[in-house]
């Protein structure tokens, strides 16, 4: 029996590799423009980091952590999210003592034991980019700026960027409690998971998919309704500046999110053509989560998009990497020639494929074909004798002849010059 990949863990094949590429390198250039410099922290870490900052009562701790204990006793877990791993390595090297604004960003998998379906897998990619040390309403908005930057630099449009605040410590408990008192009201109708985090995780009831707690919760309280002075002012700043800078928003107070580390500014990018998966990127301000993980009491606020669910709106895009050239060779001499030629080509940033097997040349020119090569060349005793080529354009198969010189060949294809 052949052995398979374990279900919900997926291979990423050649065919789509060019989409993720495209993805990561747009969000490194979009990234880099608004100060953001890489980290890379373990795909593994202490479980007790997760329960500490993700929350114990959340569905990722309680039902979908992929946690082991290792040969040393130690509780340890595949991440589930990127945020808390990068605030230990922000604690642990003390990068707030070098510099007291620090802007992150990273790219990697994901693990939770979900049920798999499209846009939602047990391996799973995320991009996220976290910045600590400010707390003014500036700077959520320059992170929704950035956000919204990326998406458009991906070509997308269809994701819309909805926002909310989940006010602080000094005016979320009376919230909850209004929360707590609405839902006992409605009990009936909701599912067993919402009556189970009925007194712990009230807020997830409002993000609850049922229909049937999704039509209970329709008159529930809302947390905007609910803000202090200090996080309705910083609400009200936050849209000021989106406003100013042309970013288009829809409010939703109903948006929660599914960690407890969450303040103030929170936000998703949602779509209605992934189904049931509609968010591609969300996240907010965590403002006490540095010092809930034993570090000082630095604010932050961040966010992660799904590559998975990125890649499925760009699926219908091509982003093909096809060879510019093909050397098709007839005999040894014209085949080290040919090598010679291609080593100087790819050099000069072609890609260049040749025949490698001795194939005829019939077969040669069948494989340039396949690969959707842009120009193909025919290299033989005759094009040696003579110091030139027929550099034939695949698509209308026009031809023209070239100098056998990678400067002149490379210039014909690039309309440039090789340094």
């Amino acid at each position: 029996m052949s052995i398979t990949a374990i279900k919900g863990f997926n291979d990423l094949l050649p065919a789509e590799s060019p989409i993720w590429q495209f993805i990561e390198q747009t969000a490194r250039r979009v990234f880099t423009r608004f100060g953001f410099q890489e980290i890379r922290v373990p795909i593994v870490e202490k479980t007790e980091l997760f329960c500490r900052s993700i929350g114990d009562t959340t569905d990722i701790v309680e039902k979908e952590m992929y946690t082991f204990t290792d040969k040393g006793g130690s509780s340890l877990t595949l991440r589930p999210e990127g945020t808390a791993g990068v605030m230990r390595a922000l604690i642990e090297h003390k990068l707030y003592a070098l510099d007291s604004i620090n802007k992150l960003y990273y790219m990697g998998p994901m693990f939770r034991h979900e049920r798999p379906q499209k846009g939602r897998y047990r391996q799973f990619h995320q991009i996220g980019a976290e910045l600590t040390g400010a707390a003014d309403p500036l700077v959520d908005a320059q992170v929704l700026l950035m956000v919204s930057r990326l998406f458009q630099e991906l070509g997308l449009t269809e994701p819309q960027l909805q926002i909310n605040s989940l006010g602080c410590p000094a005016c979320r408990p009376a919230y909850r409690e209004a929360l707590i008192a609405f839902l006992a009201e409605h009990q009936d109708a909701l599912c067993d998971d919402c009556r189970r985090r009925q007194s712990t995780n009230p807020l997830r009831a409002l993000d609850c998919k049922v229909p049937g707690c999704v039509e209970a919760t329709q008159g529930a309280p809302a947390m905007v309704e609910h803000l202090c002075a200090e996080c309705d002012s910083h609400f009200s700043r936050v849209q000021e500046y989106l406003a100013a800078a042309s970013v288009v928003y829809r409010l939703n107070p109903r948006m929660v999110r599914g960690l407890d580390y969450y303040t103030r500014t929170t936000f998703e990018l949602v779509t209605g053509l992934l189904g049931s998966q509609s968010a591609v990127a969300a996240g907010g301000r965590y403002d006490g989560l540095v010092e809930q993980l034993g570090g000082p009491a630095v604010p932050g606020i961040g966010f992660a998009l799904g590559v998975e669910r990125v890649a499925l709106l760009l699926g219908d895009r091509s982003f093909e990497q096809l060879p510019d050239l093909f050397i098709a060779v007839m005999g040894e001499p014209a085949r080290i020639a040919g090598f010679t030629l291609q080593a100087a080509l790819q050099d000069s940033g072609l890609r260049v494929e040749m025949d490698c097997e001795g194939k005829s040349l019939k077969s040669q020119m069948r494989r340039a074909d396949k690969l959707k090569s842009r120009y193909c060349m025919v290299l033989g005793e005759t094009e040696l004798t003579a110091g030139s080529i027929s550099l034939k354009t695949m698509t209308d198969g026009s031809q023209q002849q070239v100098r056998l010189e990678a400067r002149e060949i490379a210039a014909a294809i690039t309309g440039r010059c090789m340094k």
